[in-house]
């Protein structure tokens, strides 16, 4: 059998959310917008998603917008601050000018890219603060020190895919809060602040009152749900600004027309409904699970061998995430995956598996040296791995390098 410890790329559906979908599609599959029962049916279990996804983040359900998946939402947010940038200083002479946004140089690509973009079409100005080697985490002082007069957002990853590592943005929110409050009496736009929570929710606590963010990325999934996604806006398109990115039939009060895909969103309620209910034991039983790979790891290969890159002074990580480097040469993270028979896995972010045995950017940018970065291996453990599947894992491993240090030799 095979072991699957790559839950960060991507979850099986939970069986109470592929009951829920099949349900939908076979007994709700009228159109929302139709008044007959059909679409009241549609309409009522898209409505139950959105209370039910609101819970979960501690918001109130009008703040809950379905979108496509996480890189939607990230874009959203990004196009909504700028563009209000842009209207909140229109016929002002003496404006800030072009629109800056900051964020960590270990983000997500559905946040680098479009930021990237932008800058190259002269339509925003972006800084990607450097997280601390130390940490890990993008510093709170570090990313207010980016902030000038003519930033509009700050949206920084609330736990990173790769590393595991959790970011201190409860804390960066309130300093931004004060911050706000300055710039509103020199008459600065305020900054907004967005988290994408794709990797936190269903592995800790995820409440948007104590993180303070105006925008909050969530992404099925991540956390055994369908491949779909939704934003929390405090307040759209009032307190919060949001602007649509696409015009249609004014579906998500016409934030992202387009007829709602009520089997995926009905699918996505119900994942959110366990994580509500469940979310502290699943926490719970993954960090025990993780904890024992790790031990595992060093017992079997010497801890002279085993290089823990998510190990960071005084940071936090996520519970299931362990990413690290078997040391020697020719044990590169793919090689040995390439030899493992039993353990499926990645070496960093699913989105860029394709990139040969150039190390992981994100790992550089932590600083981690280039020939351990080479050889890391990232693995993420779930609600169901047990410790039986770990010693299969880690033995699968055991020979997979077994076998590479022979060829070598």
């Amino acid at each position: 059998r095979r072991v699957y410890l790559d839950h960060n790329a991507t979850t099986p559906l939970a069986p109470e959310v592929a009951r829920a979908v099949w349900e939908a599609m076979h007994q709700a599959w009228g159109n929302p917008s139709s008044s007959h029962p059909a679409g009241r049916k549609a309409k009522e279990l898209v409505g139950r998603a959105r209370e039910s996804l609101a819970r979960m983040v501690g918001g109130r359900q009008e703040d809950i917008v379905f979108t496509s998946g996480g890189t939607e939402a990230n874009n959203m947010v990004i196009h909504s601050s700028c563009r209000h940038f842009h209207e909140s200083q229109a016929g002002r002479r003496d404006g800030p000018g072009m629109p800056h946004v900051v964020t960590s140089n270990v983000e997500h690509d559905s946040v680098r890219l479009p930021l990237e973009q932008l800058v190259k079409e002269h339509r925003a100005e972006a800084t990607f603060v450097a997280v601390s080697p130390r940490s890990g985490q993008a510093e709170v002082d570090d990313v207010l020190a980016a902030v000038r007069p003519a930033t509009c957002l700050v949206s920084l990853m609330l736990a990173n895919n790769e590393t595991g590592v959790i970011m201190p943005v409860a804390e960066l929110s309130q300093r931004i809060r004060a911050l706000n409050q300055r710039r509103a009496a020199e008459g600065l736009p305020r900054v907004l602040v967005h988290t994408d929570a794709a990797q936190m929710i269903g592995k800790g606590r995820v409440d948007v009152q104590e993180l303070g963010v105006d925008y909050l990325t969530i992404v099925g999934h991540k956390f055994y749900g369908p491949r779909i996604g939704a934003l929390y806006v405090r307040g759209p398109g009032t307190t919060t600004p949001l602007y649509p990115m696409l015009f249609g039939g004014g579906q998500e009060r016409s934030f992202r027309p387009g007829t709602e895909n009520t089997p995926m969103i009905t699918g996505l309620g119900q994942a959110a409904e366990l994580v509500s209910r469940n979310w502290k034991a699943y926490e719970a039983h993954m960090r025990e699970v993780r904890d024992y790979l790790e031990v595992r790891l060093e017992a079997s290969f010497g801890k002279q061998r085993i290089h823990l890159n998510s190990h960071f002074t005084g940071s936090e990580r996520l519970c299931n995430t362990s990413n690290f480097s078997i040391l020697g040469p020719g044990l590169q993270g793919r090689k040995v995956l390439s030899c493992c028979k039993v353990l499926l896995a990645s070496v960093g972010a699913a989105c860029h598996s394709e990139k040969g045995d150039r190390p992981s950017s994100i790992l550089l940018r932590c600083g981690i040296p280039y020939d351990v970065a080479q050889n890391a291996l990232r693995l993420s453990v779930g609600r169901d791995t047990t410790r039986a599947d770990v010693d299969l894992a880690v033995q699968d491993l055991v020979q997979a390098v077994a076998q590479l240090d022979q060829d070598q030799a």
